[in-house]
């Protein structure tokens, strides 16, 4: 399903694009959730909990409300389908660190979408908004999700035993980071991985 796009999108690459999230999103990406149920719930406890658009429609309210400085989320677009969520979580600007949370949807995926848009937000949180250090967390298990960060030159730091309520019952976390100095070094790589298909 298509729903308007906000303006002034984050180009990532061909057909790939972040718009910054709104609630008029609600109806879009909660089709895509509700199509995909059987798929995402392995991995993410929310949607278990999310029964209507309605649901979506509260969490959007939630990280784009006025005061909330500490979420910033976007809408994956590919083809101008929504695809998926990405987004930056518990924003420290004392500490200049923060994490980067994400899903797709399951017809996108294998496409490249992930691995570029989480480069994209790793790029402009490190240059444009001041981050020392990023970190992504991963359910023990999800490769999927794991190939991401690794791909993108982030370090296993180690695992954060029970740190997620899952289909009733507490799963291991992988904890990956990546510091500004880390990725800077990479930069002057040429192979940073963004071919990769994920």
């Amino acid at each position: 399903m298509r729903s308007a796009p906000a303006t002034h999108p984050l180009i990532v690459a061909s057909g790939i694009s972040l718009y910054e999230a709104q609630v008029s999103d609600a109806p879009a990406l909660y089709q895509l959730i509700d199509k995909g149920r059987l798929y995402l719930r392995e991995w993410l406890p929310f949607i278990d909990n999310s029964f209507s658009a309605s649901d979506t429609t509260l969490f959007l309210r939630s990280v784009t409300a006025p005061g909330n400085f500490q979420d910033q989320v976007y809408i994956i677009r590919f083809q101008d389908e929504v695809a998926g969520i990405i987004g930056y979580k518990t924003i420290d600007r004392v500490n200049c660190k923060l994490e980067i949370g994400y899903w797709l949807g399951e017809e996108f995926q294998k496409k490249g979408i992930m691995i570029r848009s989480c480069s994209a937000l790793i790029a402009q949180a490190f240059e444009q908004m001041g981050m020392n250090r990023i970190q992504i967390k991963v359910g023990v298990g999800n490769s999927k999700s794991s190939h991401i960060p690794q791909r993108l030159g982030f370090k296993l730091e180690g695992i954060e035993r029970a740190g997620e309520w899952l289909q009733g019952r507490f799963i291991d976390l992988e904890v990956y980071s990546l510091l500004k100095r880390e990725w800077l070094e990479k930069e002057t790589n040429p192979d940073r991985g963004e071919n990769d298909r994920s």
